[in-house]
């Protein structure tokens, strides 16, 4: 895809305000290396460890700083309504709860069970309705407009501000990095990355990763338009995107350095190694950097390495499957 100007630009002092924001409710977390997963990549590699935040997912920053900057546009807000697969849904319920305001969430049916019963538990009245996420979401901004609440959206400039807070707490503990890799659902968490990266004038490539059984983002980058797909993973639902978000797609096009495609058997072994050389549950989203870090293993080697591993909000009957590889 030819580069396409970034709709959004934030400066350092925006980001810095933002990670103030999400870190007066949470501490940031840990950006470590694990001996055996240098091993196992044959590099040096810092895993960024967005499965300990109070939610177990990066999403969370991105409701915060979206809620406090809410409040001050809209201070007569009734309630929000989102669209979710959950850990966006649980980031809304908590950061509404947090501000006192009522919360919908809006899942597809058969979502995770799990995170359906963390948004439930955290305030939120969660509505089941279509097969997929877009479904979901369609159905999320007609409820919007019949009950009069808030449609917060799956992405947002003050979301991208948010989360580009763990790319400043890895770039500023981690040091330089030669490239990270990071999931792509709808995409704040890349943008997120490429604000921070930009903004702190670093030279690192980023590159994103999806699931090859959801490559809408891939493919539309390849196809210089946005392009909807299929989604049919069955392990990896924190990127199980359909139709890509134009601007999300503009800003992955002009900062990534491209964007790969992991399979659900790849994402799986990912998800058993990063058990077995740190002892930390990776839900499908939160493996996946690590999946695409293993594909290019060879051409890693004498790179300073980053793993975005997003969330760890897996269900037990799944991850057991996944550790016995009976999947």
């Amino acid at each position: 895809m030819s580069a396409v100007p970034a709709t959004t630009r934030y400066t350092l002092d925006e980001l810095r305000d933002a990670a103030r924001c999400v870190q007066a409710a949470m501490a940031p977390t840990p950006a470590r290396r694990w001996p055996l997963l240098d091993a196992a990549l044959g590099t040096e590699v810092w895993l960024k460890h967005e499965n300990h935040t109070p939610l177990g997912a990066f999403k969370v920053r991105g409701g915060l700083v979206y809620f406090a900057r809410l409040l001050d546009r809209e201070p007569d807000v009734a309630g929000v309504i989102c669209a979710t697969r959950g850990n966006h849904g649980q980031s809304v319920a908590y950061a509404a709860t947090r501000a006192g305001l009522r919360s919908v969430i809006v899942v597809p049916h058969g979502n995770s069970r799990e995170k359906n019963a963390a948004m439930r538990a955290l305030g939120a009245e969660l509505i089941e309705h279509g097969e997929d996420f877009q479904e979901a979401r369609e159905h999320a901004e007609r409820l919007a407009a019949a009950r009069g609440l808030h449609l917060v959206p799956s992405f947002h400039d003050d979301l991208v501000l948010g989360v580009a807070s763990y790319a400043l707490e890895l770039f500023e503990s981690a040091g330089p990095l030669d490239v990270v890799y990071v999931p792509i659902g709808l995409g704040s968490g890349i943008c997120g990355t490429i604000a921070a990266r930009d903004a702190l004038g670093l030279a690192t490539e980023i590159v994103g990763v999806v699931s090859a059984g959801a490559p809408a983002y891939a493919r539309s980058l390849a196809a210089g338009r946005a392009l909807p797909h299929p989604v049919s993973t069955r392990i990896a639902d924190g990127m199980a995107c359909r139709v890509p978000e134009p601007q999300a797609l503009a800003i992955i096009g002009a900062g990534a350095a491209g964007v790969v495609e992991v399979s659900d058997a790849e994402v799986a072994a990912a998800m058993r190694l990063l058990f077995e050389t740190t002892h930390n549950v990776a839900e499908g989203a939160g493996a996946a950097s690590t999946a695409a870090a293993l594909q290019a293993r060879d051409a890693l080697a004498g790179r300073r390495v980053g793993l975005i591993l997003s969330g760890g909000n897996v269900d037990r009957p799944l991850y057991t499957a996944v550790l016995a590889e009976s999947l």
